[in-house]
């Protein structure tokens, strides 16, 4: 086996103690985005044993007033891009007509959608177990004209 050089095991000194740097400042300073530098506090905390659990959905309903699941299936969008740009959606209901659009490309013979919401549905959480109850919250809703 051969000995690391003074000057390689310096160069692997430095490039450690620069990760620990940086892996410490982005635990303290940093945010999920800066992940794997900063902290991903999805797996690091938790709710309160009380606290409602969110499912969030993506519901249209057709000009018939059937209401359609517009989950991945239905309009090739997953459910966590939804999620993720929930508070754009709120500023602007008008780009849930995408959503509406990518359920038309997928299903051409399928009734047309005059509605597109985003619905969560809190389910009642005590002593950390579901009790059972729900209830539902749109979000935010778009209506397509006339």
């Amino acid at each position: 086996m051969e000995t690391l050089t003074r000057r390689g095991r310096g160069a692997r000194l430095a490039a450690t103690a620069l990760g620990l740097v940086v892996l410490f400042a982005g635990t303290v300073w940093g945010t999920d985005d800066d992940f794997p530098f900063g902290p991903f506090r999805m797996y690091s905390t938790s709710d309160p044993p009380d606290a409602a659990a969110p499912d969030t959905r993506v519901e249209g309903v057709d000009r018939t007033g059937a209401v359609v699941d517009l989950g991945q299936e239905a309009t090739g969008i997953r459910r966590a891009e939804i999620e993720g740009q929930q508070s754009r959606y709120v500023e602007d209901p008008a780009r849930l007509r995408r959503v509406a659009d990518a359920y038309a490309e997928r299903h051409p013979d399928a009734a047309a959608l005059v509605e597109v919401r985003i619905v969560v549905r809190w389910y009642g959480i005590a002593d950390a177990r579901p009790t059972g109850r729900w209830t539902d919250e749109t979000v935010v809703s778009w209506r397509a004209d006339g």
